[in-house]
């Protein structure tokens, strides 16, 4: 007898019991492999159910796209196919009717047929100061997460806001100690802690956010606000970071890098402890993409600000500055 079970979370399974099994971890579809079961799989099986002939309905590829994107939001495929089936009867009805022996659904008339989108694309991504896209995973696969920060007068006061928990909440103080530690180097007013107050926040308020792999989101979007470099609008990047700079590994890569290649980002920072887990990542992610390999904070720095004139003199005032002992560079 062999006993087969199944659980979303490991967490709550006595130690004792989940030493003694095999434990196989499936994730979430990514975009690309739900095209291809709704593709391959779906579509044909909706057609055959309301007895349609494959010549009866065509769905275009971009708008089974916009159908995944706009309209679901789920790990698995169940919502995909009610969508898919939700069509096919418009197509049977049409048929039976005699309206017409065709239905094309394109991006143009999937609003027509299914009503507005739920789910509306964030494409918001230009070059900002104090604004990073960082990478998350949800269970219903990877999500752009929008890092923002805002320096006002104060008196030192740190304000995290967006739902974080409480393994964020101490990415973010971690962030906040690192550039303090390397103030100097960035040629940030020491005193910055004391003198101004700083604001960060993850949009989405309503939506709960926890996890320690924005960490390096955090501290870019801390030294852009504080030395007013923007930072590239088509890079993202994940990974934890140490008090001493040193990005450290994360999981969901797979279904983060899915999420930046939907963005349309042109560069992914990867911490490279997580450099092997590139193997797994979808083709068509590879190819369109270009992944940073990042040791430490300055790597990220280096990739993900905007060299300008003004920081070009930046640059030159900390590389005269690793003369005497110091080796950091933006």
């Amino acid at each position: 007898v062999l006993f087969v079970t199944t659980a979303n979370d490991t967490s709550a399974i006595p130690k004792a019991l989940l030493d003694r099994m095999e434990v196989i971890e499936l994730y979430s579809y990514t975009h690309e492999e739900k095209f291809n079961i709704a593709k391959k799989h779906l579509i044909p099986k909706q057609i055959k159910q309301h007895g349609l002939k494959a010549n009866n309905l065509r769905i275009s590829d971009d708008a089974l796209r916009q159908i995944i994107d706009g309209y679901t939001r789920e790990a698995g495929v169940r919502k995909l196919e009610r969508k898919i089936a939700a069509i096919s009867r418009v197509a049977a009805v049409g048929v039976a009717q005699e309206d017409f022996q065709r239905m094309t659904v394109t991006p143009a008339n999937l609003e027509t047929i299914l009503g507005p989108a739920k789910f509306k694309p964030e494409d918001d991504y230009k070059d900002e100061v104090g604004a990073v896209n960082g990478l998350a995973w949800t269970s219903v696969g990877g999500e752009m997460l929008k890092i923002e920060v805002a320096i006002v007068p104060g008196k030192g006061k740190v304000e995290l806001t967006g739902s974080l928990g409480g393994v964020m909440k101490e990415s973010a103080k971690a962030a906040v100690t690192y550039i303090r530690s390397r103030a100097g180097e960035l040629l940030i007013d020491e005193e910055f802690y004391k003198t101004k107050d700083i604001h960060i926040h993850v949009p989405q308020g309503a939506v709960p956010k926890d996890g320690p792999s924005a960490g390096a989101a955090i501290a870019t979007a801390l030294a852009s606000a504080l030395t007013g470099t923007p930072v590239h609008g088509k890079v993202a990047m994940t990974g934890e970071i140490s008090l001493r700079g040193k990005v450290l590994p994360i999981g969901g890569l797979k279904e983060k890098t899915m999420a930046a290649y939907r963005a349309g980002m042109t560069k992914v920072l990867v911490p490279k402890d997580n450099e092997a887990d590139l193997f797994e990542v979808d083709d068509i992610v590879k190819s369109s993409v270009e992944f940073v390999i990042a040791e430490k904070l300055e790597d990220v720095f280096d990739t993900a600000f905007i060299k300008t004139k003004m920081n070009s003199v930046v640059l030159k005032e900390v590389t005269q500055k690793k003369s005497v002992g110091l080796n950091y560079e933006i």
